[in-house]
């Protein structure tokens, strides 16, 4: 009822007793062309996010096995760790939790950088398809809009015309309606994920930030420990090459098991602080300097 109408291929140019406008068909042509493109990706990015496994903690790997036998070489020291210093794990999986890693119990398993786990693709977003679930997201609040504005010309024109079938009116109003109300969710919820991929936050760390500040804990600062600037937080969530940061394809590099680097190390705090030390999601103050000196001497002496 609109883009046909557009194209012209029913039979109201021809009741009407009207010629074909090729400036019309153009355009109809262009905004088919546009909205069947952004229909591809919107499949291509829903069909990978939830296909792709989010990431998981290696089996074959005996540093993240809780309880193995391990040299002192191969220890892994996290940013993130309890408040009794020791290193956080699951109970469930057995195995120490890289940081950013937490346990689903929906999907049964620990998930690398775990944002959280969506119903709608009923798996996990995590590392390695946070970006097709962004994706995702920009490309349904983008087509939804472009189904807004290109239907105001049809909206406009059940209004003008009284001879309109109430048919039309109706499939034309509907659609209408139920894109804008989707539109106005997607914003909100794309803007939230916009702004959490600008901060190099997830979804989980940010909730454990405003439980932080309810339970009345100062904080040091309030942007993520794993902060890397504009273009690194960008880099991180929809790859290195930025050519294809809106295409389906071309996932972040690295592993999904350390997030330290030297960008970190530049742009953020001292390690460990601004990272939550997990105790039933509470946050432990870092140490003052005075501390790691007495902690180093009596390592020493115990060597």
């Amino acid at each position: 009822h609109h883009i046909l109408v557009l194209l012209q291929l029913d039979h109201g140019a021809r009741r009407l007793q009207q010629q074909i406008d090729h400036s019309m068909r153009r355009r109809g042509l262009t905004e088919l062309v546009v909205f069947l493109c952004m229909t591809a990706m919107f499949v291509i990015s829903y069909t990978r996010s939830i296909l792709e496994d989010p990431g998981s903690i290696p089996d074959d790997d005996l540093q993240w096995q809780f309880g193995a036998a391990r040299g002192d070489d191969a220890e892994v020291v996290p940013m993130e760790m309890k408040k009794t210093g020791e290193r956080r794990h699951c109970k469930w999986c057995g195995k120490f939790k890289p940081d950013r890693c937490h346990h689903c119990r929906v999907c049964r398993s620990c998930v690398l950088k775990m944002d959280h786990h969506c119903p709608w693709i009923y798996n996990c977003v995590g590392f390695a398809n946070y970006k097709y679930f962004f994706l995702l997201l920009l490309y349904s609040l983008a087509t939804t809009l472009f189904i807004i504005l290109t239907m105001a010309e049809s909206v406009k024109r059940c209004i003008d015309e009284a001879g309109t079938p109430f048919r039309t009116v109706f499939l034309v109003f509907l659609t209408e309606t139920l894109a804008s109300v989707m539109a106005f969710v997607l914003t909100v919820f794309g803007a939230f994920h916009i702004w959490l991929m600008l901060m190099g936050l997830t979804t989980i760390e940010f909730c454990e930030k405003q439980a932080t500040k309810r339970d009345g804990e100062r904080r040091s600062s309030g942007a993520s420990a794993y902060h890397l600037g504009l273009c690194g937080n960008i880099r991180a969530v929809l790859g290195d090459n930025m050519l294809l940061w809106l295409l389906p394809c071309s996932p972040p590099s690295g592993d999904g098991l350390s997030f330290v680097s030297d960008g970190t190390r530049l742009l953020g705090e001292e390690p460990g602080k601004g990272v939550r030390r997990r105790s039933h999601q509470r946050t432990q103050r870092t140490p003052p300097a005075r501390f790691y000196a007495g902690y180093a001497s009596t390592s020493t002496g115990e060597r």
